[in-house]
């Protein structure tokens, strides 16, 4: 049993950032304790799961859907999907743990701590951490290490502890956040911008003009490019537009290398493969067909 379960951690601590999904969906949660290093630096990705990172110590640099956020020690970010995420740079003594939960394990979690705002999670991802807060999240980790390196084979109820641990934690992150909450539902300009980068997330596909979302948001496309100026610090909503749809399209052909980059087009939507064409090229500043020739290029 003893070489099963180191097995199976050795086995997750070797995932990397991109193909870590996979595992995620089967086992519904993964822990990667004392991570030294960012994986994909300066590429965007845009995860499909729940990420929750512990910094122990050092620092880090992203971009969270275009705005610039750090990662410091004692700090944890909520990663949630479908939002873009761009690593820097990190310092040399840089040291996370990465939890990482399927959206399936999360939507059962919802239904059972479901009178939370998890919208707050969406536009702030970092949550601030004493001493003695991270210790005791860290106990909650390691608990669910312990859990997620047995199989259903081994824990007849093994679902249901896990929700269990993961909802103790989600309690947790909540009441110490309280006071970091209050000041984010005082924003409405930082609201809107949520639902914003939510309904792009959503309505990609269908649409990747600033005027469809503005009429969603009850508002003229000039002044929802004004708020999101405003909260983004100059980013406009085509820019994110644009930048969301490009990093869907590379992840897809990342994940999908046997699909045509027709396929890949009429999956994110569009009506002809020479508007992709057209759309990919100028925003990514190279052809879909030489980003899939790197792609192949670097697989074994």
């Amino acid at each position: 049993m003893q070489a099963k379960t180191e097995k199976r951690h050795k086995m997750k601590r070797a995932v990397g950032f991109a193909q870590i999904a996979q595992v995620v969906d089967q086992s519904g949660i993964v822990i990667s304790q004392n991570i030294h290093e960012m994986s994909m630096l300066n590429k965007n990705v845009v995860f499909s799961f729940i990420v929750l990172d512990y910094c122990h110590k050092g620092s880090a640099r992203a971009l969270y859907d275009m705005n610039e956020i750090t990662h410091s020690k004692n700090e944890l970010a909520i990663l949630m999907p479908g939002h873009v995420i761009k690593p820097l740079e990190c310092s040399d003594d840089y040291t996370f743990t990465r939890v990482a939960v399927s959206s399936e394990l999360f939507a059962d979690l919802r239904a059972i701590a479901f009178s939370h705002d998890y919208g707050k999670f969406h536009f702030n991802p970092i949550c601030k951490l004493t001493d003695e807060q991270a210790e005791r999240l860290l106990l909650v980790v390691k608990l669910l290490e312990i859990i997620s390196s047995h199989e259903t084979s081994d824990f007849q109820y093994r679902r249901q502890i896990l929700l269990t641990q993961l909802s103790i934690g989600y309690e947790f992150i909540n009441y110490y956040r309280r006071e970091q909450d209050k000041m984010w539902s005082a924003g409405r300009n930082a609201e809107l911008y949520h639902r914003f980068c939510q309904l792009v997330v959503e309505h990609y596909r269908e649409s990747r003009e600033v005027k469809f979302y503005a009429e969603q948001l009850n508002m003229t496309p000039k002044h929802l490019t004004k708020i999101i100026r405003m909260v983004s610090g100059g980013i406009t909503p085509s820019d994110w537009i644009e930048q969301y749809v490009v990093t869907r399209a590379k992840r897809l052909i990342e994940t999908q290398p046997d699909h045509s980059i027709k396929e890949i087009a009429y999956t994110l939507g569009f009506d002809e493969p020479t508007t992709f064409h057209r759309y990919f090229k100028r925003v990514a500043g190279s052809t879909a067909k030489h980003f899939k020739a790197l792609v192949l290029a670097s697989k074994p």
